[in-house]
Order: C-alpha cells, then sequence, then structure tokens
C-alpha cells in the first residue's frame, strides 16, 4: 500500500475515494531529458469508490526549490462537475512565487481537458505543457497478504489488476526553478462551506500504512511537511525501533530518510527513487529496507509490464475494474 486507503480504518479520506491521494511521480521525459514528468494518482481500486474526480476538489503538487519546505511552484488541477452523460472536464493552474504558497491564487496554463475512462488516453497540448487525466492502469505493485503476514510472500501483486485516476503532465524542467535540490509533495483539499480543507497528501511512499496510528491520519493529512519532523520524527522512530531493531539514535537518523513528507529530487540527475520517482520503482522494498533495517527478504515482485514508454506512461485501464466487477 503506498498511500493507498491513507484514511482512518483503512479507508479513503472522508470515505471517498476521489480524495485518496496514491502516488507521486517526478522524473525526466525519456524522449526529452529537458522535460519533467509529474503523475499524480487518487482513488485506488477505481472507479469502485467514486466514478471520475471530485469537482469541488483541488489535486495539488507543490515544489519547493530553496530548501525551505514551502511551495515555490505549484500545479493545481480541478474538475468540472459532471455532464449529462458523465463527462468531466479539468482545468490545470499554476502558481510561482508567493502565490504558491496560496492555494487559491494561480493561472489557469490549460483548460478543457476532458477525463477519459477508455483505452486510449485524451492527451492534451497546450504551449510547453501536455496533459492527461482518466482511469489508467495503477503502476504501484505490492504483495498485500505477504505484508500483512509478517512478510511471509505469497508473489502475488495484490495491485497488479487495479486502476487509479492519474493526471500526468509534462513540461519544460526549467519551470521548475532551482533544480538541484527540488521538494515536491501532492496534495488533495476540499473546497466545502466556504473553507478548504486538505483531506491528504503526501511524497514519500507507504508513510501512512507504516507509520501513521489510526487515530492520527486525518491530522497527518492536514499537516504541513515543514512541521513534519518536529510533529512525528519522534514517533516515527519509535516504530523503527520495534520493527527494525534499531537503537534511539540510529531510528532517529533512518526516520530523517522518511520525513519530512516529501519526494527529493534533482533535476540535473536521472531519476530513480529517493530520487524522483518513476513507475518501475520498486518503492515498497526501499521501504522494507529501511523498516526492517535490511533484514526482510525481497517480495520478489516486479514491475507492471502494461508501462507505455511515451505520455502519459501508465498503461490502459484494466476492462473489469473499470467496469467496477
Amino acid at each position: 500500500m503506498s498511500n493507498h486507503l491513507s484514511g482512518p480504518e483503512l479507508k479513503p479520506p472522508g470515505g471517498d475515494g476521489r480524495l485518496d491521494f496514491t502516488d507521486l511521480f517526478a522524473f525526466q521525459a525519456p524522449n526529452d531529458p529537458s522535460r519533467c514528468v509529474l503523475i499524480m494518482d487518487v482513488n485506488p481500486f477505481a472507479p469502485s469508490m467514486g466514478e471520475g474526480l471530485h469537482p469541488d476538489a483541488i489535486y495539488r503538487i507543490n515544489i519547493d526549490n530553496d530548501g525551505d519546505l514551502q511551495p515555490d511552484v505549484a500545479f493545481s488541477v480541478v474538475f468540472s462537475p459532471p455532464d449529462e452523460n458523465g463527462r468531466q472536464s479539468a482545468n490545470v493552474r499554476l502558481a510561482t512565487g508567493e502565490e504558491a504558497r496560496h492555494p487559491h491564487a494561480s493561472e489557469t496554463i490549460l483548460e478543457g481537458a476532458e477525463l477519459s475512462s477508455g483505452p486510449e488516453p485524451n492527451i492534451v497540448k497546450t504551449g510547453p505543457y501536455t496533459f492527461a487525466a482518466g482511469l489508467r492502469s495503477d503502476p504501484f505493485f505490492a504483495d498485500f497478504d505477504g505484508l500483512l503476514n509478517n512478510f511471509q510472500w505469497t508473489g502475488h501483486d495484490t495491485i497488479g489488476d487495479k486502476n487509479v485516476y492519474s493526471m500526468a503532465l509534462e513540461f519544460p524542467g526549467d519551470i521548475l526553478g532551482p533544480s538541484s535540490n527540488l521538494a515536491l509533495w501532492a496534495r488533495v483539499s476540499l473546497k466545502a462551506n466556504g473553507t478548504l480543507r486538505s483531506m491528504d497528501r503526501g511524497g514519500q511512499p507507504t508513510v501512512t500504512a507504516f507509520f501513521n496510528p489510526e487515530d492520527a491520519k486525518d491530522e497527518y493529512n492536514q499537516a504541513e511537511p515543514a512541521q513534519d519532523r518536529q510533529r512525528y520524527l519522534e514517533r516515527f522512530a519509535e516504530v523503527l525501533e520495534h520493527t527494525g531493531g534499531y537503537g534511539h539514535d540510529d531510528a532517529i537518523e533512518a526516520a530523517k530518510e522518511i520525513l519530512p513528507d516529501v519526494l527529493r529530487f534533482d533535476f540535473s540527475k536521472q531519476a530513480r527513487f529517493p530520487n524522483g520517482r518513476v513507475p518501475t520503482d520498486h518503492v515498497v522494498e526501499a521501504r522494507l529496507a529501511i523498516l526492517g533495517n535490511g533484514q526482510i527478504p525481497s517480495d520478489g515482485l516486479k514491475p507492471h509490464d502494461d508501462l507505455l514508454s511515451e505520455f502519459p506512461y501508465l498503461g490502459p485501464p484494466h476492462e473489469a475494474a473499470a467496469s467496477g466487477s
């Protein structure tokens, strides 16, 4: 479970899969390394926990480029309410500098991109931007049964036939600003009664599943990365002491590899987790190496074979999952 089902009781935040952020990817475009690809996935096991994307939500990727864990660049995606045929369209917005620190401040860089649900993605190009949003094959891979049975691996990829709703954006890397020390995190916020409430957030994979107790998940999802170490470092270290047999000081240092909960990315170097993240990265194995202090054996799983070599990179949705069966 990367960031899947990150609300209390292994349910989506607010009980709505459309608000459940699952994974964040950041890498150089394979055919042009000067361009950056960002992918934000939501709604695990889609569309069983909600068709489409929430029309009152803001799906946002924050990027810090100066080391203060405050957004300097932010891309936001908002969706229209479904029309009479159930179709939705997306507007993509960009905020930079001081405006990036205000969730409503941004300029529209692309509008009217229809959300796809079939095998062919709806790719929209405007100026330097390429965008697609729609139902896609979930690239995350994990043996859930083995994870729940003290790492007695079954060899079965629980996510192998599952879908997500994915938002993919490709653009020139210089839009990131200074790019050697990027910190990225995704956030899903919901507009209700005149307020904007953070429902889910994350940059690092598998944080909530392994480190946050049920009664702390809502509070964690509303928090800011800049406060992560102050608020959660000791708690995360306690988990590592218990699962990996770390001494306290070593557990603190290991927890610092996970907190703050941001995805680090030096754009001048080839992306591979923990430097950015590509869909083939085995992030569960990377996390278990820390969690178990190198003592947990590999699950033997391989990346999915339906990934695309070109935009939007994630494979077409699985038909059975797409139909809700």
